[in-house]
């Protein structure tokens, strides 16, 4: 049982120093050799790789694909015309000279990450600075963004250089901070209701001049109307005047009878009409005082 615990703890100590001294790279990553803290050796392709046990010798991994860096500072920019506007970017980069990388730099990609986030965002204000909003918003923004790019690289690439490749460099957005945001959303709701007011004022007085042309037609049309037939009804009299006329001219005294009937008629127009009247000197009983016959023969031509 001795025997077999020894090479039972025998294998254990080869593992041990076997997962020590074998490391795997994944090809999309760079392994770093470190001997006592200084770079031993970089590994760029991929596969099983030996090294010495620590503490002698130790390995560092750094990410060799295209990296994203997004803008997280939404400080305010200042324009030509000293517009404050705030924009979001992002850049593509990778690590491409490791130890250049590790010794300027940093040992992961978190660290070349905040240092680019500060060149590029000093490029931006730099290449802001000199030039307009509209410029901005204009197809000038490629030119804005390959000089910012032309900027960070040489920042990069300079008497230490960082061991990076800049592969592009974008804006997503330009816009006004909020303050100034929220004043044109103001002027333009005002400059909106201002001409919504100017439009119902021109259709108010516009509906006003229809009313009154509408009621102007229509009392010309009713006096038209109305003169109209006060003209047919006065034609209409004088054309019964002269009818009755003519028929009363052809026998006076039957004309006066006809004409004492009617104001018999229209005086006694109710049973509980009364008239007190002397009929034998009162010129309105003329008539049946004439003796109704004699009054109502025709007269002889």
């Amino acid at each position: 049982m001795n025997r077999i615990g020894l090479l039972f703890s025998s294998l254990l100590v080869l593992l041990a120093l076997a997962s020590s001294t074998l490391f795997v790279v994944d090809q999309r990553q760079f392994g770093v050799v470190y001997a006592l803290g200084q770079i031993k050796e970089v590994i760029t392709e991929p596969g099983l790789n030996f090294k010495l046990p620590p503490p002698f010798q130790n390995v560092n991994y750094i990410d060799k694909r295209l990296l994203t860096l997004d803008s997280t500072d939404a400080e305010p920019m200042l324009t030509a015309e000293k517009q404050r506007v705030v924009i979001d970017w992002y850049v593509r980069w990778r690590v491409s000279e490791p130890v250049d990388y590790i010794r300027n730099v940093g040992k992961n990609e978190a660290a070349g990450a905040t240092q680019l986030n500060r060149v590029v965002r000093n490029a931006f204000q730099e290449e802001i600075n000199k030039r307009t909003v509209k410029e901005l918003l204009s197809l000038k923004r490629e030119d804005l963004m390959a000089d910012v790019k032309a900027e960070v690289l040489e920042k990069v690439r300079g008497a230490k250089p960082w061991g990076v490749d800049v592969v592009d460099v974008r804006i997503t957005r330009v816009d006004y901070v909020e303050a100034i945001t929220e004043s044109v959303y103001r002027r333009m709701e005002a400059e909106r209701k201002r001409v919504a007011n100017e439009l119902r004022s021109t259709g108010a007085a516009e509906g006003e001049k229809i009313r009154a042309d509408a009621d102007r037609q229509r009392e010309v049309a009713i006096a038209n109307a109305y003169r109209d037939a006060q003209k047919i009804k006065g034609e209409g009299d004088a054309e019964a005047a002269r009818i009755y006329a003519e028929a009363f001219g052809r026998d006076a005294q039957f004309a006066q009878f006809y004409r004492s009937l009617d104001a018999y008629k229209a005086s006694f127009a109710n049973k509980s009409d009364v008239m007190v009247l002397d009929p034998s000197s009162s010129e309105f009983f003329k008539a049946f005082r004439g003796g109704g016959a004699g009054a109502s023969s025709p007269s002889k031509k």
